[in-house]
């Protein structure tokens, strides 16, 4: 039995985890979960159905309103809040392996936590790595921990590369759908809505991964992902549009061969990967995939003119310094602010090297400075924001 700590629990990825859990109740026991205030309602269910040993809500108030929805379940499970209930979460003493689907920067010191007690972690929070891969990933390795990604690109990278090192290769090949406006022009583009911006083609996921992914800052997060977690140089980290998002992505070895993972474009395959990781467990839930039902598999070059913001986190991928942090930021707040409709489609891009340009970097970053950096950057943002509405 693997007893797994989930934070993220009512956001997508974490809604599909419990979905793979539910399917192996033999095999998988979530011993605690952690849920931000939106879905409490959700998350008391869940609590109910997997019955862990401790949860998390975001503050007090979201505490109590838990406790009257559990009822007298709520004698059954202990009930934390804050960073401190993050915390709690990501350390179980019996949870082995950690699944962080929170989205954004709130992963970071809860994944931090967990290596530190030398845990597996199903990583889908890309924002850890992007803000303090250069921290993060000496940390695994001091504490003899594992970090198994549930990004899907990041996943097929992870199961082509098996047995191998970055030593035996020339190129990943990081692909991206293209999202809503792969064939939309410029124009279209900065004046796209939100609702032209959350329709994406193939993949069904959260508000704010949906708008990176329209944007392509999403896959500019994977390149400086992908740059840590495989030790691999930016340069040879290639992205390449695949509209059917059956190809998760591929890596290029020295003598030319390339492996790559294929499935659906299904996150339950790469949380059943995660969580079951080193071992392969047959799945009723997963979508199979018949290869005789392709009819093509298209690629293509993308376009860094219309989409700028894969530019952007492109051109400061190299780099170990506070950029990156402040880059992840600012996303954050500016991605919001369209959600909330108070800046146009276009604007993103503009806003981000606003911050960025005002931005004093700091080399090789300690912890400390990226936290500052991540203060700062959402501070700028703002502020600028403040100033153009």
């Amino acid at each position: 039995m693997k007893r797994i700590s989930l934070i993220g629990a009512t956001g997508s990825v974490g809604r599909q985890a419990l979905a793979v859990v539910a399917a192996h109740r033999e095999a998988l026991k979530v011993v605690a979960m952690a849920a931000g205030a939106r879905s409490l309602p959700d998350f008391a269910q869940s609590i109910t159905t997997f019955s862990p040993d401790l949860v998390s809500v975001p503050d007090s108030r979201a505490a109590s309103e838990l406790q009257k929805l559990l009822g007298t379940k709520a004698n059954e499970v202990a009930i934390h809040h804050g960073e401190e209930g993050l915390e709690l979460v990501a350390t179980h003493n019996e949870a082995q392996t950690v699944v962080t689907a929170v989205v954004g920067f709130l992963g970071l010191k809860p994944t931090a936590a967990a290596i530190k007690q030398g845990k597996t972690i199903a990583l889908a929070n890309k924002e850890t790595l992007v803000a303090a891969g250069g921290v993060i990933m000496p940390m695994v390795k001091q504490y003899q921990a594992a970090i198994v990604p549930v990004d899907s690109e990041h996943a097929a990278i992870h199961q082509s590369m098996h047995g191998y090192g970055p030593q035996d290769l020339s190129a990943i090949w990081l692909t991206a759908s293209g999202g809503p406006f792969r064939k939309w022009s410029n124009e279209q583009i900065e004046n796209a809505t939100v609702e032209d911006a959350l329709d994406h083609p193939n993949w069904s996921m959260g508000h704010k991964i949906t708008i990176d992914s329209a944007t392509m800052m999403n896959k500019g997060l994977e390149i400086i992902e992908a740059r840590w977690l495989f030790d691999i140089s930016p340069e040879k980290i290639r992205v390449v549009i695949h509209p059917e998002s059956i190809l998760h992505s591929a890596v290029e070895f020295k003598d030319g061969s390339i492996v790559g993972q294929l499935g659906h474009p299904d996150m339950r395959m790469p949380i059943h990967y995660a969580l079951f990781y080193p071992n392969r467990v047959e799945s009723t839930i997963v979508p199979r995939l018949d290869l005789t039902k392709l009819s093509k598999l298209t690629f293509e070059e993308p376009d860094f003119k219309r989409f700028p913001c894969l530019k952007i986190a492109a051109d400061l991928a190299s780099e170990d310094s506070t950029r990156a942090s402040v880059l992840n930021a600012a996303n954050e707040i500016v991605v919001e602010a369209f959600l909330k409709r108070r800046i146009s489609f276009g604007t993103i891009p503009k806003m981000l090297s606003s911050v960025l340009e005002r931005h004093k970097s700091i080399s090789k970053p300690s912890l400390d400075d990226i936290l500052e950096a991540d203060r700062w950057a959402r501070q700028e943002a703002e502020s600028l924001l403040h100033a153009a509405t």
